[in-house]
């Protein structure tokens, strides 16, 4: 089974088998712009060397990459690195290899804003036809975020099963394809400013949760859009002012 992103960068484990490790190489340098936008990798026979692997692994490896959209194959040109709007995003390894090389602000606040255009959205839809029992799941999940002894990881993790339960209980199978960039968002908040920090802060985290089951409860679609809203600008600014402060830090 995939590791998720979150699941990741916490343990830091990664596949074992040739063509992952490969993969992983290779996508990681791209992303990191060691093989520049426009640029043409290796030829096979060097990238085989280089990586003690047989050809098989290595066309594999680019099959790969090339369906995550950031190489395409040219007969007769070589390899190419395609244009950033052809990388799928969305795209679990893609975004761990972001982690890998260091996200920036700028990353951090595009991922915020596609999480504006979708989830509260989700989260009215949720109110509009939410069961019972998805209310029930849903309080249960925020409820469970209220725990002071939540660490970072822990946190982190109730965190997202919160919000991948909102997008299971939208109605909407689309919206779950976007679960991806949520885990990213919690990720960096996870790797860069955790609430855990402070007992203070899990509890307020958890409110703001609440609140929206609140609305979504009361079948209260707007209140469940501003409520969500809410949480999503608060995340985003924790993790602004965590990049801001570790770039004005003096250098070591």
């Amino acid at each position: 089974m995939q590791r998720g992103i979150l699941d990741t960068v916490i343990s830091g484990a990664r596949a074992r088998n040739s063509h992952a490790q490969v993969v992983h190489a290779l996508g990681r340098s791209i992303i990191a712009g060691r093989y520049p936008v426009g640029s043409t990798l290796p030829g096979d026979a060097e990238l085989a060397a280089l990586f003690g692997v047989s050809r098989t692994v290595l066309r594999e490896t680019m099959k790969t990459l090339a369906a995550k959209g950031l190489i395409v194959a040219r007969a007769r040109i070589g390899t190419r690195v395609t244009p950033l709007p052809q990388w799928n995003l969305f795209d679990k390894d893609v975004l761990n290899w972001y982690f890998d090389v260091g996200v920036t602000e700028e990353f951090m606040l595009h991922i915020s804003e596609i999480r504006m255009a979708f989830e509260p959205h989700a989260a009215a839809l949720t109110a509009r036809q939410a069961s019972s029992q998805d209310i029930a799941r849903i309080m249960a999940l925020a409820q469970a975020m209220d725990d002071p002894q939540h660490d970072a990881e822990t946190l982190a993790f109730a965190d997202l099963k919160f919000h991948l339960a909102i997008l299971d209980a939208c109605g909407n199978p689309f919206m779950r394809n976007v679960g991806s960039l949520i885990e990213a968002a919690l990720t960096g908040v996870f790797k860069l400013s955790s609430p855990a920090a402070d007992q203070s802060s899990i509890h307020d985290v958890a409110q703001a949760h609440i609140r929206i089951v609140d609305a979504i409860a009361a079948h209260d679609e707007q209140a469940a859009r501003e409520a969500m809203e809410n949480v999503i600008r608060v995340g985003r600014d924790r993790v602004v002012a965590a990049l801001e402060e570790k770039q004005g830090a003096p250098q070591t």
